[in-house]
């Protein structure tokens, strides 16, 4: 059985839990109550050192770190696949995933963090609007990635769409419009039962 450490406003923490929905396997949510500072707790640290969500359990074996969870769990339980078989469309799929943490998971996350949490005053509304431009011009390219196309890799829904989907769920609140065919994959992705399930309430 995997255990999940997680919370539910992780973005990271969706991912995996994500998964673990779309490939139907067996697991335990464990909330993690960053508010009370759980996530600092020698208990919690003696399993992940860096205090951060997502770990996981899986038979006395720990792992953290998002993509290192899902390469995992599909290597172990490879039914329902999400990723492709062909070498160069695995290729294409890693690339796609390195490129969303890149290119849009910092840059998200220095946006939606102070409009969750923080006061107006707090903001970094210069760095916010940099991260802005930059979410834009990646979109861009995944515009020209995904015209004619309804997924970005191998013509399924992959790991590329899990890795995406807790980000773009957030871009109303960035205030960024995404270009047509971006947009189409958003509404795809956002309205699976296993997005619709693990979407934050806030």
């Amino acid at each position: 059985m995997i255990r999940l450490h997680y919370h539910p406003m992780s973005t990271y923490s969706r991912r995996v839990r994500i998964a673990l929905l779309e490939k139907q396997i067996p697991h335990e949510l464990v909330m993690v109550d960053m508010v009370a500072r759980k996530h600092r707790e020698p208990a919690y640290l003696a399993l992940n050192p860096y205090g951060r969500v997502p770990t996981i359990e899986s038979d006395g074996f720990v792992l953290y770190e998002s993509t290192a969870i899902l390469n995992y769990l599909e290597a172990l339980y490879p039914q329902q696949p999400l990723t492709p078989a062909d070498l160069r469309e695995r290729a294409l799929l890693d690339m796609h995933i390195k490129l969303c943490d890149i290119q849009m998971g910092r840059q998200t996350g220095m946006i939606i963090f102070p409009k969750r949490f923080l006061p107006k005053e707090r903001w970094d509304e210069k760095a916010m609007a940099k991260a802005k431009t930059e979410i834009e011009s990646h979109l861009d390219i995944l515009e020209r990635e995904l015209t004619g196309k309804q997924y970005l890799v191998a013509g399924r829904y992959t790991l590329a769409e899990v890795c995406y989907t807790p980000f773009v769920q957030f871009l109303a609140l960035m205030e960024i419009t995404p270009p047509p065919a971006v947009a189409r994959w958003v509404e795809q992705m956002l309205t699976r039962p296993s997005a619709v399930q693990t979407a934050p309430e806030s």
